[in-house]
């Protein structure tokens, strides 16, 4: 690594520079119908350079490299600014504006300017609860690694799973639990957003997105548009950009965790395309660091634009993972670590989505039809001893497809302030899945009798059915700029016992702002949602080979949300937002009736099992929130978040959820010196994760074949670990050069070498020479563990980790 730092800096040293300039391109459209908005004027540093759209949309502009707050402005329409553009002389940066129209000047018989619309507010649909990152945010990012789902965890009511130490991404929004996201990749459903996910979760340690296609990124947490179905807690909307038109460009990215190259250019008169490969190199720094994971991928992602005609254009894209997942012994590992390491699964995944957006211009309005299909395989087993994987002693192993074919009809029109829009979805769902797993051991007495039978599970699923939904919306802002939004939307599916029901998923929602004053706004939702059970609970089996849980209803909940808003300067942005969601119909294991809120999800699975749909829960809180985008070199955001989780079983009270972490705060400051230096760092605290303590007896009789401690459900979740916390550092130095250019970035994470807690582990005592274990009488153990020597071995981690990178743009 030192040769190579070495290396790159002689190389520096030795080039000299060229003209330093940079080319911003993109779009500037109506956000509602996506035509043309030709003549509009795009500024850069307060109007010091200017250029104007032709009459396809587009505009091109060559500047000094440097760090840009652009703006478009249109007669009739607000104004919108892009804060913190950075402009290199490597890629051509693409940067696209969606005005909205500014009712008020509708009526003046003269508009002689329009009125500023902050980029940092909501829009009519949506008027709370949304926030918006730009890719430069993202890039970034203090220990963000470039990775999305990192990154938003720095937004107000945003949490991950710090019970795990804080490096998986399970995104947890305003209490709710990581499957009750969903994820659209420029209009097309991507259900994997993370790499080794928790199948029926959505959690895990790496993100599978790109950043280098990614334009910006808009996250609802409430007051969703009623075209999205199947989210009970958040929405996440990424934009990517379109491919350069003019030539061929790239870059290549390499940090201690991956490796990504990326391309993009046309591919003729009327289309573009971009193509992305990236490398894990995770395995190769946890092994530096002496970490016991050892996560291993490769993704792989595309784009591709095309006009057919003046008022229709088709983009396809694609998105790919492959996971492979391990564990090893760490050097200073303890004997009874190192067999708790080797009890975990083995996983194997993969999985990729491809699909088609076809959209047409009407009269006012804009078709959007979208076909796309998704494919998930996930592959997980363990054994007694994971070092022999010797079928005799498997005692878990799941081997399981999750496929959908899916089509989405959008059509939307607008005008004198009143928008409305409607369509529907039709999917075609197959889950199949072979499964296994020992849930109590057979144990036998002195004499060889049998004194507990063993208890599995074993089926093997294929299912086939179809899911559909119909939806409407309207909205309307009036020349006050007060605005009001309804929308209504029903889902169903041909497999349960009531999914035909279309009145049993009916969900209204209505949504209001009201300004008052110049700078202030008050803002309110309400609204009812519903989201289809997982597929491995919709999947299980049981012993006589019967889907058992057809019966299942959809889990609902219903948001109440208010906040105000108040936006003193464009660039600067306060809002405090208080908000309850109601929740029932949510799945509750009928082996100990316990809601599957309450459980969370490691890595593998969860769901494989008979359900309720009975649980209840609550998640309550507000937020604060402060963003100061780039003024005079500097920017801010500050977020505090006070929320409490709970669900229960069927008729019990309700407990902490997984995600019940009652406080959570973060700090992201960056500051740009002069000669392109850049310093930014990053704060997060988390309150302690609840967790339930073991129940002893039982953990020490069936620990011997589940390699695992069983949990006292009726002590559940009344245990927290330490509150989390970490701090990030990051340092950037670019280099442009006439061609090309270069960004060196030295990362820092957890640079207070802060311990982060994880949930202890149950084992049992080593004995000294480490070939077995310890006993009370020093015989041989026991099946039944009566004379093993029970362990609970606390775990905290947290070291510095630094790391160097460099991307090359061309």
């Amino acid at each position: 690594m030192r040769k190579q730092i070495l290396f790159l800096c002689l190389l520096i040293s030795n080039i000299s520079f060229g003209q330093n300039k940079g080319t911003i391109y993109g779009t500037v459209k109506d956000k509602n119908t996506e035509e043309p908005l030709i003549g509009a004027i795009i500024s850069a540093n307060d109007g010091k350079y200017l250029t104007s759209v032709d009459i396809d949309g587009k505009y091109s502009l060559d500047l000094p490299v440097g760090v840009y707050n652009l703006k478009a402005t249109y007669i009739g329409y607000k104004e919108q600014i892009k804060y913190n553009v950075t402009l290199t002389s490597g890629n051509a940066l693409s940067v696209s504006f969606g005005l909205s129209l500014d009712i008020a000047t509708l009526d003046e018989v003269s508009v002689t300017q329009t009125k500023t619309k902050s980029a940092l507010a909501s829009d009519v649909i949506t008027p709370l609860s949304v926030q918006t990152l730009t890719s430069e945010e993202i890039r970034s990012n203090p220990g963000g690694n470039f990775d999305v789902s990192k990154v938003v965890q720095a937004l107000p009511g945003v949490a991950g799973t710090t019970g795990g130490g804080g490096f998986r991404n399970d995104i947890i929004l305003r209490g709710g639990g990581p499957n009750e996201n969903v994820y659209y990749l420029d209009n097309i459903e991507i259900p994997i957003l993370n790499h080794f996910t928790t199948q029926g979760s959505a959690g895990g340690p790496a993100g599978i997105i790109n950043i280098s296609f990614i334009e910006d990124i808009k996250l609802s947490t409430s007051a969703f548009d009623s075209k999205f179905d199947n989210s009970l807690s958040g929405i996440f909307e990424f934009k990517q950009k379109e491919g350069n038109s003019e030539k061929l460009q790239g870059n290549v990215r390499l940090s201690a965790s991956e490796f990504a190259a990326t391309l993009d250019g046309p591919a003729g008169p009327k289309t573009t395309y971009l193509v992305s490969a990236r490398r894990s190199y995770l395995a190769f720094l946890f092994t530096l660091l002496d970490l016991p994971i050892r996560p291993d991928y490769w993704d792989f992602q595309t784009k591709i634009s095309h006009k057919l005609g003046k008022k229709t254009s088709l983009d396809i894209i694609g998105l790919s993972g492959i996971d492979l997942f391990k564990f090893a012994v760490p050097k200073d590992a303890t004997p009874e670590s190192v067999y708790i390491l080797r009890s975990n699964n083995y996983i194997s995944q993969w999985n990729y989505t491809a699909g088609a957006t076809l959209k047409h211009r009407l009269n006012n309005g804009l078709l959007s039809l979208s076909l796309s299909r998704n494919h998930f395989n996930n592959e997980l087993e363990k054994f007694e001893d994971n070092t022999i994987k010797d079928p005799e002693t498997l005692n878990f192993q799941s081997v399981s497809n999750e496929i959908e074919n899916k089509l989405r009809l959008n059509i939307k029109k607008s005008a004198n302030g009143f928008s409305y829009s409607y369509g529907g979805m039709l999917q075609q769902v197959t889950y199949n899945n072979n499964f296994f797993a020992i849930i109590r051991p057979e144990l036998k007495d002195a004499n060889g009798n049998v004194t507990q039978p063993q208890v599995k599970t074993a089926f093997d699923t294929d299912l086939s059915f179809l899911k559909y939904g119909l939806y409407a919306q309207a909205g309307k802002t009036f020349a006050n700029q007060m605005s009001l939004s309804a929308g209504i939307r029903t889902d169903m599916n041909s497999f349960t016992t009531t999914g035909n029901n279309p009145l049993r998923t009916l969900s209204p929602r209505i949504s209001a702002s009201v300004p008052f004053g110049d700078k202030w706004r008050l803002n309110a939702t309400w609204g009812s949602y519903y989201k289809i059970p997982i597929y491995t609970v919709l999947g299980f089996k049981d012993q006589n080979g019967a889907f058992a849980n057809k019966d299942n209803s959809y889990i609902h909940n219903f948001h109440y949300a208010t906040g105000i808003e108040f936006l003193p300067k464009n660039d600067l942005r306060f809002t405090v937002e208080g908000y309850i969601k109601e929740y029932n119909n949510y799945p509750v294991s009928v082996f100990e009736n316990i809601s599957l809120a309450n459980l969370g999800g490691g890595f593998g699975a969860i769901g494989n099992e008979k359900v309720v749909s009975a649980g209840k829960g609550r998640s309550v809180g507000v937020e604060f929130f402060m963003q100061q985008k780039l003024v005079k070199r500097q920017f801010v955001t500050l977020s505090y978040s006070y929320v409490r989780s709970k669900f229960g079983g069927v008729n019990t009270e309700l407990l902490p959820s997984a995600w019940d972490y009652k406080h959570l705060l973060s700090f992201i400051y960056g500051y740009k010196f002069g000669k392109n230096w850049e310093l930014g760092a990053k704060y997060r605290f988390a309150g302690g994760a609840p967790y339930s303590p073991f129940d002893l007896a039982a953990s020490q009789q069936n620990y011997l074949t589940l390699g695992t401690g069983i949990f006292d459900n009726s002590r559940l979740n009344t245990q927290r670990l330490k509150p989390f916390s970490q701090l990030d550092i990051r340092i950037d130095k670019k280099w442009n050069y006439k061609n090309w250019s270069l960004d060196l970035f030295f990362d820092i994470q957890n640079i207070t070498s802060a311990k982060n807690q994880s949930i202890p582990n149950f084992t049992f005592k080593r004995n000294a020479d480490n070939t077995g274990f310890a006993t009370t009488d020093g015989k041989a153990l026991m099946q039944n563990g009566s004379n093993a020597i029970p362990l609970i071995l606390d775990q905290a981690s947290g070291i510095v980790t630094p790391s160097i990178g460099f991307v090359v743009e061309f």
